[in-house]
């Protein structure tokens, strides 16, 4: 057998060990801290679950896909129920709304917004369903190595045309929509995806498709429960997981990875993925000669945002808020800008924000009668994160959820704890504490990501958030994909 180790065990990571096991891969992932998940990672405390960092269960169609690589069914591993409504949205105004599970409804909503509303809904998440099914057809499944890749004949005179690459999504947008909040019901997924809908290709509205047709769901025992699911999976395979092992050296002879080294041992390989931040294996785990990507390279790139993180137990019930709530400032533009201004970077002023209650569909995330919150801000990557920084921070943020939902909070704080910018490079090794790594600019979509082989080391393979075709869970488990097939066909 062949021997594959792998570096991380986030979806990537996971997915990647159950792929390789089932191709025949003697197959050992190491993980730097103590369980596996990567940014999927759990936190309890006193009776209160916190998925750590992705909280959303999106395209069911890709976990089915994968899934469909072993003969499962995602319903086989995981309970699985589709939430109503789909999240919650506080406007700066005051105006509060709920985006329905029933996809009529949301019409009649477009229709109060704006004249025609439903109408232009209807419109656009017909472009978003044709883009959608063409991007997965022929865009988001393959890898790219080079540009004539990308621009191939069959790509552009497909469903997938230049415009759709070339136009921001924010001015595409506003080609359907007049009024402000029908504009910021479809494009509030790119801010929380790492993208800013000015620099962000128009190509990305299928994230609305996603959304209104495909549907929010959640997963029983949350996010973390998937993690389980796939590394399951892998070990029915024969997988071993190693935590508490971080990696210290990529071993390369003769321009070839032939192992891994940790701080208690050498390990031969015939295959080496990284699934740990790109950034930081090219810089660290690897000696300069051979590196793809310098220090230069990523200091150009546009990175994703970091992100502030409370995970707040409560212990009383919130009437006001739902399992998914968006609280969106109304200076929008604003705070795209103080996210993305990498010169002059600072703490944002009044911020759009996330709140995710899983206890609002899953009881046993908190104690009876309690309730476990999630809130998320998106911040600068790189900002200076002391503890009187964040604890003034936490304390604006919770000022104006209280005013904007109308209760109390503080007053019933069981567990506290904040996780932000220095957190994410310590415990991820996230270069510059970017909570996402690369954002979805036009200069960093397919092609123009760090590819998924390195072009200076054989058997060396990177599969993960940075790579094609990007961020979230299922865009990881796609890369891994991608990368598992590349191998197949490299070794054979």
């Amino acid at each position: 057998m062949m021997k594959a180790v792998i570096v991380g065990s986030g979806f990537g990571g996971l997915s990647a060990a159950a792929l390789l096991s089932k191709d025949g891969f003697d197959t050992t992932v190491l993980e730097k801290n103590e369980q596996i998940g990567g940014r999927a990672s759990v936190y309890k405390d006193g009776g209160f679950t916190f998925d750590m960092g992705p909280s959303w269960y999106l395209m069911p169609d890709v976990f089915e896909r994968f899934f469909a690589e072993f003969d499962r069914k995602p319903e086989d591993l995981l309970q699985l129920d589709r939430l109503d409504p789909h999240y919650r949205i506080y406007f700066g105004d005051g105006e509060v709304l709920d985006v329905s599970s029933d996809l009529e409804k949301n019409y009649e909503i477009f229709d109060q917004l704006e004249d025609d509303g439903g109408e232009k809904l209807r419109e656009y998440l017909e472009s978003a369903k044709d883009k959608y099914e063409s991007s997965m057809k022929d865009l988001i499944y393959r890898d790219y190595s080079s540009l004539l890749d990308f621009f191939n004949r069959d790509l552009i005179s497909g469903g997938v045309q230049l415009p759709m690459i070339l136009e921001s999504l924010d001015r595409f947008v506003g080609g359907y929509f007049d009024n402000d909040k029908p504009r910021k019901i479809l494009e509030y997924s790119i801010g929380f995806l790492g993208g800013s809908p000015k620099l962000t290709p128009a190509l990305y509205h299928i994230m609305s498709y996603i959304d209104f047709e495909l549907g929010v769901w959640f997963p029983k025992g949350g996010i973390g429960a998937v993690a389980e699911s796939i590394a399951d999976l892998a070990r029915s395979y024969g997988t071993e997981f190693k935590l508490n092992q971080p990696v210290t050296k990529i071993l390369v002879e003769n321009d070839k990875a032939v192992g891994v080294s940790t701080d208690d041992e050498d390990m031969e390989a015939d295959v080496v993925v990284v699934n740990a931040d790109y950034a930081h294996a090219e810089m660290e785990l690897l000696d300069e000669k051979h590196r793809t990507y310098s220090e230069k390279y990523w200091k150009k790139k546009v990175l994703a945002p970091s992100a502030f993180i409370a995970y707040v137990g409560v212990g009383k019930k919130l009437e006001s808020i739902e399992h998914h709530t968006l609280l969106l400032d109304q200076d929008w533009e604003k705070g795209f800008e103080e996210l993305f201004d990498a010169k002059n970077i600072r703490w944002p002023e009044n911020p759009s924000y996330y709140v995710n209650s899983p206890s609002k569909t899953d009881p046993g995330f908190a104690p009876e009668g309690g309730e476990t919150l999630f809130i998320l801000v998106p911040i600068s990557p790189g900002l200076e994160d002391d503890e009187a920084t964040r604890e003034r921070f936490y304390n604006k943020i919770m000022d104006d959820l209280e005013a904007r939902i109308g209760e109390d909070i503080r007053g019933s704080v069981k567990v506290k704890r904040i996780f932000t910018v220095s957190d994410f490079a310590e415990r991820y090794n996230a270069y510059k504490g970017t909570a996402l790594g690369l954002s979805h600019t036009l200069t960093q979509t397919a092609v123009f990501r760090p590819h998924h082989k390195s072009k200076k080391v054989d058997n060396l393979y990177y599969t993960g958030h940075y790579t094609h075709p990007g961020i979230g869970v299922p865009m990881t488990l796609i890369s891994s994909q991608i990368v598992s097939k590349q191998i197949a066909e490299d070794m054979s």
